[in-house]
């Protein structure tokens, strides 16, 4: 059988074609056209008769279920799909016809594509080109019935001459491009291939899939809407409606519409996929819908039969509006509040799949469901868990759910893999550096500024709540609040600070009112800060510095010190969050930094060391400058490492010895003593990531000193030389000369 002809179109064939209803779009591929500056170049390639591609049709014949082009077409059934060409077709007809289309977010548009006939050059007719009189502002004039050419064009001419003189020959080539613009449409001719009648719908979809799959120009999702269309083409549709539906408020009547996502169809096909399929993975969906057979290849209709049942059933209680409206509930349990706080969409869209197999597989009650959705999206959105390689992370979670038996075995499962991630090195070491970007659109921002609404905080400086700063549904001119440079930029600039990712760094931002940013302006945190916190009470201004993660007297610090020192504490304030949530769910055992005798257990290791005491020698019982280097070469080695904790009190084999062999008054000295060590032997700038505290085992107390990866490489003063260590192993080593050089550019960068 011969699948098809090759037939020349010229461009007004085709639109003629078009207008009569004789060529009409198929479900096949997406339905919208290009961006305008692609149907700008498509016009220059014609008007220069460059080659712009072939044309794809499929011969039908009538009761295909087409429809046509444009968004006011009732044409009758077309005889002639167009398979591959849709784009160009599109984006031709509605600018010679002047009809509107529809853009990806479903909204109507009119193409304006203008040309400047003595330059020859085709442009997107934005305000800067209409104002030019050298542009005809919109080509679509040329093509109206009405329009006479010859007059036309001397109108044109008579425009530009009012503005400026115009020689003889200007007007020649005018009338010479004019012409030929206005001529393209008899002039241009594409090569169609038809393809024959007898080819069945399915080998349609395999022809679209290979054509299109070699130039990347769909992805996995569309090869699977283009079966819909095939095999269900009114589930597609619902997804499409769905989607289009959720764009937009209504008058009161139910519908998708929210302030947190706008789901493509595809992504909603995602949803579907998940709950009917349990599977992440597009490009293995494709084949199972097809019922192809592993082995052989074959594809067998029967079992793409059972997959589409399966398919259906999905889409039907992903698409309940009921369970749709109640999933986004738990967004707003979590403090999110909007699209503006949503860096990834996936991760609302994978949260409904998990939300779906709980209700409608497991039968867990929605406000349990509810709970535990909330929970696991505040992880995933504060971890960015599916922003790089979402396919692959959601797949693994999904077998992770897989086979569990009842409802408990599931929540359970969600709660492990939530615990799994917000680990004490979590919420201690990973989100403050997570935290040290300037990027707008950081999911960790994102999770402070959710947690703040969970914690029903307030504005800094300011008696109003951030939860109804935010509202969603309100646009004005202004936000009710903005993002303030605790450190402003003017005042950074006075101090040498102008690099952008420095003075936007994340922790140098806090939440008020507009009014109030505005009277901030570009003071120093020295000059406006007092006044304000002077008017706090007591007991508000402890609540602020807690909200703000505000350190006392932050006015006064270096802004490196600072920005450390914030960020830490914003990490604590989104786990107070974190533990607010959770502890309205089912029981939850918050973290706890690791105890005494779990370091002790695990012995010395690359991220855990021991030293009898801080100054005294055990031997000579007096105080010895090698038990302070000991104590510190420890420390620079974790701050140039991967961090890691020394315990000073404790003896090589674990035996805790405790801390009266120093010899300090109390705890407080002891603490202070080390912190002026390490400022001056190591530096100030490493403070902020050092952290000692003490505690107990059998009744000895124990200094546990807990390091930060360090910033910088830090050296150890050892009398008038400067030592660098680094930790391998379970041992403090150090490099001299070149391994130096070597080791901080690799480590530092």
């Amino acid at each position: 059988m011969t699948l098809f002809t090759t037939t020349t179109y010229p461009v007004n064939s085709i639109i003629d074609d078009i207008d009569l209803g004789t060529i009409g779009l198929p479900e096949l591929q997406r339905p919208f056209v290009w961006p305008n500056v692609n149907v700008r170049n498509l016009f220059d390639s014609l008007y220069r008769g460059y080659p712009a591609g072939f044309l794809l049709f499929w011969k039908v014949g009538a009761g295909a279920g087409l429809r046509g082009i444009g968004t006011k077409n009732e044409k009758s059934v077309p005889e002639l799909a167009i398979v591959d060409g849709q784009q160009r077709l599109t984006s031709l007809y509605a600018v010679m016809k002047g009809v509107e289309v529809l853009r990806a977010n479903f909204k109507k548009e009119r193409i304006r594509i203008a040309f400047n006939p003595l330059l020859e050059k085709f442009d997107v007719a934005d305000a800067a080109v209409i104002k030019d009189k050298n542009y005809i502002p919109d080509i679509t004039e040329l093509w109206k019935p009405e329009t006479k050419l010859i007059s036309f064009a001397r109108e044109f001419i008579k425009t530009i001459s009012q503005a400026r003189e115009i020689t003889e020959t200007e007007i020649e080539r005018i009338e010479e491009a004019i012409s030929k613009l206005h001529n393209l449409p008899q002039q241009y001719q594409f090569v169609a291939l038809t393809l024959s009648p007898m080819v069945t719908a399915e080998t349609i979809a395999e022809v679209f899939v290979r054509i299109n799959g070699e130039g990347k120009k769909l992805n996995q999702a569309d090869f699977i809407m283009t079966l819909m269309s095939v095999f269900w083409d009114e589930g597609r549709a619902e997804l499409e409606k769905f989607a289009q539906d959720a764009t937009r408020p209504t008058d009161g009547q139910a519908s998708p519409f929210n302030h947190f996502i706008k789901p493509a169809p595809d992504q909603l096909l995602r949803a579907t996929v998940g709950l009917g399929l349990k599977r992440a993975r597009l490009e293995n969906v494709y084949s199972v819908l097809r019922g192809r057979d592993a082995v052989t290849g074959e594809d067998n209709p029967e079992k793409r039969d059972e997959q589409f049942t399966l398919l259906k059933a999905a889409q039907q209680r992903a698409l309940n509006l009921a369970s749709w409206h109640h999933f986004l509930s738990a967004l707003t349990l979590a403090g999110y509040r909007g699209e503006k706080m949503i860096s990834s969409q996936t991760a609302v869209i994978y949260s409904y799949v998990l939300y779906l197999i709980g209700t409608c597989d497991y039968g867990i009650d929605k406000g349990t469901m509810r709970q535990a959705i909330a929970e696991f999206f505040f992880m995933a959105a504060l971890t960015g868990r599916y922003s790089t390689s979402p396919e692959t992370r959601f797949e693994s979670d999904l077998v992770q759910l897989r086979g569990l038996q009842g409802k408990d075995a599931y929540l359970a499962k969600l709660q492990e893999i939530s615990a799994t991630v917000l680990t004490s090195d979590y919420w201690t070491i990973t989100l403050p550096a997570a935290l040290a970007t300037s990027a707008a659109r950081s999911p960790s921002l994102f999770a402070y500024h959710a947690a703040l609404i969970k914690l029903d905080a307030r504005a800094l400086y300011s008696p109003v709540k951030i939860t109804s700063l935010i509202d969603p549904a309100v646009n004005g001119t202004k936000a009710a609040f903005e993002q303030h440079h605790l450190f402003p930029k003017g005042y950074l600039t006075k101090l040498g600070i102008e690099d952008t990712r420095t003075v936007n760094q994340i922790a140098n931002f806090a939440m008020v009112e507009w009014p109030e940013n505005i009277k901030i302006g570009a003071k120093a945190p020295a000059d406006y800060v007092p006044p304000l916190d002077a008017a706090l009470a007591a007991q508000e201004r402890e609540q602020q510095y807690f909200w703000h993660a505000l350190p006392p007297l932050w006015w006064q610090m270096d802004y490196e010190a600072f920005l450390v020192e914030r960020r830490n504490r914003m990490a604590k304030v989104i786990r107070s969050a974190w533990e607010a949530l959770i502890s309205g769910g089912l029981p939850h055992e918050p973290a706890k930094p690791p105890t005494v005798a779990a370091l002790l257990a695990s012995g010395e290791t690359d991220a855990v060391e021991y030293k009898s005491t801080l100054r005294t020698n055990l031997h000579t019982k007096q105080a010895d400058e090698k038990m302070h280097l000991a104590a510190l070469k420890t420390i620079a080695g974790f701050l140039n490492a991967k961090g890691g904790t020394l315990l000073i009190g404790v003896a090589d084999d674990g035996e805790i010895l405790g801390l009266e062999a120093d010899d300090f008054p109390n705890e407080d000295k002891m603490g202070l003593h080390l912190v002026n060590l390490i400022r001056d032997r190591i530096g100030d700038v490493f403070l902020p990531y050092v952290h000692p505290h003490f505690d107990g085992e059998t009744g000895k107390r124990v200094l546990i000193v807990r390091c930060e990866t360090g910033p910088k490489a830090a050296f150890v003063k050892d009398s008038a030389q400067q030592r660098f260590f680094v930790r391998g192993g379970n041992a403090t080593a150090e490099l001299t000369g070149g391994s130096i050089v070597d080791y901080v550019k690799q480590r530092f960068g």
